[in-house]
């Protein structure tokens, strides 16, 4: 997954740079589509294993739920990343 967002946030955004127009424009998007359904993947998982691990550990519910809630925080700040970086590609792509 990990191969996604590098390709996602890096390499998507140059091609959308060196396309120009409605091409580089389309990449650019293309690009934050997938990282947002990467993240959404990932944070199904995510939420997945959570409620697994409090059904069979009620006790540890409240510090599991507070890993999760981090954890999933922290794959949004890779989604915002990969969504502003293909904007900025937009922006760049259009001779702005």
């Amino acid at each position: 997954m990990t191969s996604v967002f590098a390709f996602t946030t890096m390499v998507l955004p140059l091609l959308a740079q060196a396309g120009g127009g409605s091409l580089g424009i389309g990449i650019a998007c293309l690009g934050a589509g997938v990282a947002c359904i990467g993240v959404g993947l990932g944070i199904g998982r995510i939420a997945g294993s959570a409620v697994e691990s409090m059904a069979r550990q009620p006790e540890a519910a409240g510090d599991i739920r507070g890993a999760m809630i981090l954890t999933a925080a922290f794959i949004e700040g890779v989604c915002l990343f990969a969504v502003v970086v293909a904007l900025l590609g937009v922006n760049a792509a259009s001779g702005a």
